[in-house]
């Protein structure tokens, strides 16, 4: 290379080194370089744990009417957890959600299927089992049909999904329920069920809530249990149609004779009334007639006794003085008078007793 190239090359190479270690001042004094070549690192960082989000799900969501129980290594926590998001560790720890909503179980021969199976995942708690075969007293088979509500105490739902396990409905709920029902409809007749239907339910019911109640914990609340039928033999059920048919026949004869009762009772009271009103009128009448008579005689007594010598001439006087006005308008008059002068005298006008003569003649 000539000499001069050289020396070219020399002049440049110190510029060059300059420039570099200035553009690496630049590049050490600017932050924006350094978060730049990280991105790439945080962004792979994310993307992992997206990743074990969506294929282990360390989380669960508790619906209302829900408790959530965490099970630790096989072990369970007895602080139920409450609705919401619940975070766990996921080969570690597990959270078991359950059911405390109202839950109905029916013992009924109608229908067998279970209920409620499009709701199974959601509300769940709706089941049927068959009704309950009963021996009465004298051996017979009876069927049994109830309705039990209840739910699982929320406080206490871990320690009784520890102990009980996911059946605890079957263990709790429908053993003692059948267990129950046996022993109260096994003390009558089945003749007897019908009349004692209400007693028998209320024993039911009180024994089967006595025997969940006594349990620890009280790992249950029973809200109800409803007899709703009793299922006879039909030989049995003939026999009590019959018999009520009977009583039926006797009731209304007698409710007739008792209406019949009650006619007669009604016409010997009106018969009574009619009896009383008369001899009440023919007492009145009585009464009447007897209280004129005394007044009359009354009267006649006291007139007698104001009839005195100077009272009769002086009624005379008056007499005769009327006999005088009269002989006075009439002289042709004859006077008759009554010996005594007690009766009123009595005048008859002559002239007339004159035409009579002399029509006669």
């Amino acid at each position: 290379m000539p000499a001069d190239m050289n020396d070219y090359f020399k002049k440049k190479k110190p510029n060059n080194n300059i420039t570099n270690k200035s553009s690496e001042n630049n590049n050490s004094e600017n932050p924006l370089n350094n978060i730049s070549k990280k991105i790439p690192s945080l962004g792979i960082v994310v993307a992992i744990v997206a990743f074990a989000l969506f294929a282990f799900k360390p989380y669960t969501i508790i619906n209302s009417g829900e408790v959530g129980i965490k099970v630790t290594t096989g072990k369970f926590e007895q602080i139920p957890l409450s609705a919401g998001l619940h975070f766990y560790i996921p080969m570690l720890q597990k959270i078991i959600p359950v059911n405390t909503r109202i839950r109905l179980i029916t013992y009924s021969n109608d229908v067998s299927r279970e209920l409620g199976d499009g709701y199974r995942n959601f509300e769940g708690g709706l089941r049927r089992n068959r009704a309950i075969p009963v021996l009465d007293k004298r051996g017979l088979t009876v069927n049994i049909d109830l309705a039990v509500q209840y739910s699982l105490r929320a406080e206490s739902a871990p320690k009784t999904i520890e102990k009980w396990g996911a059946s605890w409905e079957e263990k709790i709920i429908n053993s003692k329920v059948r267990e129950v029902v046996r022993d109260v409809v096994g003390q009558y007749t089945a003749e007897q069920l019908p009349e004692m239907r209400n007693e028998i339910a209320s024993a039911i019911q009180t024994k089967v809530r006595q025997k969940v109640d006594s349990l620890p914990n009280k790992p249950v609340i029973l809200s109800s249990v409803e007899l709703r039928n009793i299922v006879l033999p039909p030989k049995i059920k003939e026999k009590i149609e019959e018999v009520q048919a009977a009583k039926q026949d006797v009731t209304i004869a007698e409710q007739e004779k008792e209406k019949a009762k009650e006619q007669a009772l009604k016409a010997a009271e009106v018969a009574k009334g009619v009896a009383q009103k008369n001899r009440i009128e023919a007492q009145g009448e009585a009464d009447k007639i007897r209280i004129e008579a005394q007044s009359q005689a009354k009267a006649n007594k006291l007139i007698s006794a104001s009839l005195t010598p100077e009272l009769l001439q002086l009624e005379q006087i008056k007499t005769q003085a009327k006999f005088n006005e009269a002989l006075r308008v009439n002289k042709d008059a004859q006077i008759f008078l009554t010996p005594g002068g007690a009766v009123p005298n009595i005048w008859v006008d002559a002239k007339g007793k004159q035409k009579r003569l002399m029509g006669q003649q």
